[in-house]
């Protein structure tokens, strides 16, 4: 049966070809695969590989773990299976891969039902409780404003403004006699 390790810590621009090649100093391994990111196409910075007998990748292990390749200190060991609900968006949402009620596989109850359970069902509209709403000064206005007419009005005409510009025309420290300014 063959035994698959898993090689961490890998450095980003290493390649298939050089792992085949680092790890045949034991053994041509079965298979070498370095998974990459989905979005980018890069390496993800480990590996696995596959070896037929399970004295060839224990030798492995003993050799290669903590073996510096390419300035990077190699972890090595052997791979646990993937458990259900791994994978990159595993730890998205917490609780995502489990759930209170039966599995997706497990449909003991009517193929009909929902597999995951979401809590109680809701009330009929006319059981629950009315929403409870502010007093009605607090409300919002239901049509527009009305605008209230009456008051006076003060405005000065045109010819007015004009006619006392002679008053104001002189900035106040301006005004101040010549008399003044030496006196200081």
């Amino acid at each position: 049966m063959p035994v698959r390790l898993f090689v961490g810590n890998l450095p980003y621009d290493a390649t298939d070809a050089e792992l085949k090649e680092l790890f045949s100093a034991v053994e041509t391994p079965l298979s070498v695969r370095l998974p990459t990111d989905r979005e980018t196409g890069k390496p993800r910075g480990f590996a696995f590989v596959e070896w037929n007998d399970r004295a060839q990748a224990e030798e492995a292990i003993r050799r290669f773990h903590q073996h510096v390749f390419k300035g990077r200190p190699l972890v090595v060991n052997e791979a646990r299976p993937r458990e259900e609900g791994s994978g990159p968006r595993s730890n998205a949402f917490p609780g995502a891969g489990r759930s209170a009620g039966p599995g997706p596989t497990d449909r003991t109850g009517r193929p009909d039902q929902p597999t995951r359970n979401f809590g109680p069902d809701a009330l009929p509209r006319d059981k629950r409780k009315p929403k409870r709403r502010g007093a009605k000064g607090e409300r919002g206005p239901k049509k527009p404003i009305p605008e209230r007419g009456g008051g006076q009005f003060f405005s000065e005409s045109v010819d007015d403004a004009q006619d006392d510009q002679s008053v104001d025309d002189v900035a106040f420290w301006l005004r101040a006699a010549p008399e003044d300014q030496d006196a200081e």
